[in-house]
């Protein structure tokens, strides 16, 4: 990118580590919470290879903070998801869903607690803000919500323990799994979290000072060099290997957990109140007619992600969507995630998948399509 001064004007914002982007190699953006994302540092194909190999930086700034603060902000947080988070401690980490009265899915976040009334949801691409500060207004419950000054970066792949230590030193190496700490960096004021949104080991960096957005890149960089770090992009291959969710891809408004497999996320046997309990309990009552599986499609390598849904068709006939699809070049397998009717979603069914104005065969499969146990993301770095 040469114009220094790219841009669609201040409604879109840049993130504190935009211009450091720019200058490593970023080339292509989107939009996601009305902030750019770098999408393109030259090849998504070796992107995913940094990131399964050595390891990626990226510019996440987009997964806005929604900061819940208040003498009721844990009756606040409860409100607002389905997940029991009564054994939620303070500096821990859980994935949440964000649902609405009919129990349609609004984002699906991962919710930091940061002190005993003191919470973040890290945000999917949608407007959660805002849906909390109406759903406190006739709450009866004594909360402040904002969005703070608060910027994350993904530093994901198998050696980000090893920069980790590099940055931060050996007692780094006790940060367990969507766990929290409060750290500093030459000064530089973090929240560092075991997570990510790779399924690889990883870690999010939460900058409190966007002022010092460049700065920090450049010392993250400079400490991983000696271990292969590249600068890259959330990788939309491991994604889909992983069975990993994007909003508004695979999951929306109109999507319930159900749907997707994520009934643990959904506690309905207690006596926890949240939006959209009554709507869930009739779903799960009477039964989905619709549910996400994993597909393999053949056809010849696809040259990039999918850019439109693509219908699925049982003898010709619409029985639902591709959501995202992708080639692996790990698995040597174009997989996709879909959506389809529940009579059709059994392993082994066949259908057609129509891309274009061509019928291609596909297969439903078990999902995830690569480590389903998530064994890699869970590695302690002791033994690293």
């Amino acid at each position: 990118m040469t114009n220094k001064n790219f841009g669609f004007g201040t409604q879109i914002r840049k993130s504190p580590f935009f211009d450091s982007t720019v200058k490593w190699g970023a080339t292509g953006f989107s939009v996601y919470n009305h902030m750019y994302i770098p999408r393109d540092f030259g090849d998504p194909e070796k992107n995913f290879w940094n990131l399964v190999k050595t390891a990626i930086l990226c510019d996440v700034a987009v997964e806005r903070q929604v900061e819940i603060t208040g003498p009721d902000a844990y009756k606040f947080i409860q409100l607002l998801t389905p997940r029991d988070l009564s054994k939620l401690a303070v500096g821990q980490c859980k994935y949440v869903l964000i649902t609405n009265k009919e129990g349609g899915i609004l984002n699906d976040p991962v919710l930091l607690r940061l002190a005993e009334n003191h919470f973040w949801l890290s945000l999917a691409d949608s407007d959660v803000l805002l849906w909390a500060q109406g759903v406190a207004v006739n709450s009866n419950l004594d909360v402040k919500i904002t969005e703070p000054d608060v910027s994350p970066l993904q530093l994901q792949g198998p050696n980000s323990g090893k920069i980790m230590v590099k940055l931060f030193g050996d007692s780094i190496r006790d940060l367990k799994y969507y766990w929290l700490r409060e750290i500093d960096l030459d000064g530089i004021p973090l929240i560092v979290s075991r997570t990510g949104w790779s399924s690889e080991l990883g870690y999010e960096l939460y900058l409190r000072d966007g002022s010092r957005g460049n700065e920090l890149w450049e010392k993250i960089m400079s400490a991983g060099k000696k271990f292969g770090l590249e600068p890259g992009h959330t990788s939309s291959i491991r994604r889909i290997e992983g069975g990993m969710l994007s909003y508004h891809a695979d999951a929306d408004i109109n999507t319930n957990p159900f749907e997707l497999g994520l009934d643990r996320l959904v506690n309905l046997d207690n006596d926890i109140n949240f939006v959209g309990k009554d709507a869930l309990k009739k779903i799960k009552k009477e039964g989905i007619i619709r549910k996400q599986v994993g597909l393999e499609i053949d056809c010849a390598a696809l040259k990039g992600p999918n850019t439109t849904f693509w219908p699925l068709l049982s003898n010709d006939k619409k029985i639902g969507k591709v959501t995202s699809a992708v080639y692996s070049p790990r698995l040597k397998k174009n997989i996709a995630l879909a959506m389809v009717d529940i009579e059709f979603s059994k392993i082994n069914s066949e259908l057609n998948v129509q891309i274009n104005e061509k019928k291609i065969q596909c297969i439903i499969v078990e999902k995830p399509f690569f480590d389903p146990k998530k064994q890699i993301a869970v590695t302690t770095i002791q033994d690293i």
